[in-house]
């Protein structure tokens, strides 16, 4: 892992574009900036446990990162799958105390991290940026709502066909494509299946003209798709 004092000027414009800035004015841009450092990750790098004490909150920048939870006997469950300028552990503003959950690169991953006591004592003189974390909050809610909803009433192949009606440059005549960004194994994770459910539905939506080779993916009957 290796972490910089003060971002690049490049990674300063990643910063920016990340989520949690998208409505704030230069100041308060800059004043919840000089909370942060830029750190970058390798490939299955952890960078917290479930129980750790929550000094930082993160936003994405480059790459991906899972989050996850352990229990007793070892076993994992997939919580989300960040994107870039997706924020994670920001709930420790509000809530403090230890991580809920642990976190993984899941790639080559560049993140600003943001000291939570830092952004705290910047609250009460810039308002927006509690109001920021807010809807990141909230966005984070509706998410979580529409994953459960997906995962109680839709088979794997309709949640897969799903993933590609949402992601795919649809063509003439009714037929779309889709490079997937990331390995399918993380796609599984993204859809909370196994990756024999994943290579399972894949098979499944053949029926509806899905043609798998590596991470590209052609539709060649969109009608079809929405059907199932």
């Amino acid at each position: 892992m290796n972490r910089m004092l003060t971002p690049s000027n490049r990674e300063r414009a990643l910063l920016s574009s990340a989520g949690i800035f998208a409505d704030l004015e230069n100041a308060e841009t800059e004043a919840l900036r000089g909370c942060s450092t830029v750190m970058t990750c390798a490939p299955h790098e952890i960078l917290f446990q479930e129980g750790e004490p929550g000094v930082y909150f993160y936003s994405l920048l480059e790459g991906y990162v899972r989050l996850f939870r352990l229990n007793e006997r070892g076993q994992e469950a997939d919580i989300r799958i960040c994107e870039p300028r997706d924020t994670f552990a920001e709930c420790l503003i509000e809530a403090g105390g230890t991580y809920r959950y642990g976190a993984q690169s899941m790639d080559n991953t560049v993140l600003a991290r943001f000291h939570v006591g830092k952004v705290r004592a910047l609250l009460a003189e810039y308002p927006r940026i509690g109001a920021a974390i807010l809807r990141s909050l909230s966005l984070h809610l509706l998410s979580t709502i529409e994953c459960l909803a997906n995962d109680r009433m839709q088979t794997a192949p309709q949640r897969v066909a799903h993933y590609l009606l949402a992601h795919c440059v649809e063509e003439e005549p009714a037929t779309a494509s889709l490079q997937l960004p990331f390995p399918k194994n993380l796609l599984a994770r993204k859809l909370g299946l196994a990756p024999e459910a994943l290579s399972r539905a894949f098979s499944t939506l053949k029926s509806a003209g899905v043609t798998v080779h590596g991470r590209l993916i052609a539709i060649s009957d969109v009608n079809a798709l929405r059907k199932i």
